[in-house]
């Protein structure tokens, strides 16, 4: 069933990692590594099975191939996950138990933050490995990484108005955001500054008083932010809320926001959207600023060029919406082909040389 899933998805490597002492039960899954070490975070969650976190790695690890080419990183795509509590489950031991599978990679696999671990715990795994990203500042890295994230998105929000409206211009511009988690926060000081009327909704309440008190946005109900009159949606909380249900109900031109997975079908929901005449902005293209941060302390981090690295997604989300022109397609499915042709591109180049090298050597014998 493993190799099944390895070659139906062509990854490289998944490696399943047991520590008696500490308990540790982790899988690390490399997908493709043709245009660097594969960088992805590690998750720790309470699975069912251990065929559900087979199934969550393998799905995770191949998103960081495509996050990671399409934002331009010389980067390949990898995920692990630990299965257990991250509530009852944390130990020392743990962590350094998997930070040493990490290092016996010999750096094909870069780990991170995700979903379930802190920066503290990274923080151990850093005792055991030099292969991990976003520990603490105090160790020379890049800190929260949510600003970052945030300047992408606004950069990303630029250029889909530009598409959407002929000017990249957001000033005027009302746009709908639904959670108010810390990458929200940042982008409405962008969104603030632009001029921009913002409609906000959260479950929690006292999230959104301080939205409502900083950047006088207007609140509405949970379920509201669907049908709003906005000119863009921007979906910043959770996956798969793009949807049979949720799409007939948007009023707005665009949707742009930092949640991961926002299609609950890639194809099916990407040609809804489509057809609707609403221009989506993939979410793995204009959300990848967080990867782009934690990477740029893989050679010494510096705030400025991760940036400046972070607004060139802004170039890249272009680069989608031209693909999609190109070739009739959903902008979703853009963005896949726009990582694919990268990626073969570099496959191209590697096997042209190997094959150069070879002739030589044979030429020489």
């Amino acid at each position: 069933m493993v190799f099944e899933n390895m070659e139906s998805g062509e990854y490289e490597q998944v490696i399943y990692c047991y520590d008696r002492t500490s308990g540790l039960k982790s899988i690390i899954a490399i997908h493709d590594t043709t245009l660097g070490p594969a960088l992805g975070g590690c998750r720790m969650w309470n699975y069912n099975s251990e065929q559900e976190a087979l199934k969550d790695v393998l799905r995770l690890a191949k998103g960081m191939t495509y996050k990671n080419a399409a934002a331009g990183l010389n980067l390949g795509g990898g995920k692990s996950v630990i299965i257990g509590d991250p509530k009852k489950d944390k130990s020392e031991a743990l962590f350094r138990a998997f930070g040493r599978f990490v290092e016996s990679l010999n750096g094909r696999y870069i780990t991170a933050e995700d979903v379930g671990t802190k920066t503290e715990d990274l923080d151990i795994v850093y005792q055991e490995t030099n292969y991990v990203v976003g520990i603490s500042e105090s160790y020379g890295s890049s800190g929260n990484p949510s600003p970052v994230t945030a300047y992408g998105l606004y950069k990303s929000m630029l250029r889909t108005a530009k598409e959407a409206f002929g000017e990249e211009s957001l000033r005027g511009k009302t746009i709908a955001i639904q959670g108010c988690g810390n990458v929200a926060y940042y982008l409405c000081k962008h969104l603030k500054e632009e001029g921009a009327r913002l409609i906000v909704t959260d479950i929690l309440e006292e999230a959104v008083q301080k939205f409502v008190d900083e950047f006088a946005a207007e609140r509405v109900g949970v379920d509201e932010i669907f049908e709003v009159e906005a000119d863009i949606f921007a979906p910043c909380a959770l996956g798969g809320i793009l949807n049979d249900d949720t799409i007939p109900k948007l009023k707005v031109k665009a949707v742009c926001g930092s949640a991961n997975n926002q299609l609950e079908d890639i194809d099916r929901h990407g040609q809804m959207l489509e057809e609707r005449e609403i221009i989506y902005a993939p979410d793995f293209i204009v959300n990848a600023g967080g990867a782009i941060n934690v990477a740029d302390e893989l050679t010494g981090y510096n705030r400025e060029r991760a940036l400046a690295k972070a607004a060139n997604l802004y170039n890249q989300l272009g680069l989608v919406f031209d693909i999609a022109k190109r070739d009739k397609i959903p902008t979703a499915k853009a963005a896949n082909k726009m990582a694919e042709e990268r990626i073969a591109a570099i496959k191209e180049i590697r096997t042209n040389f190997l094959k150069n090298e070879h002739n030589v050597y044979t030429r020489r014998k």
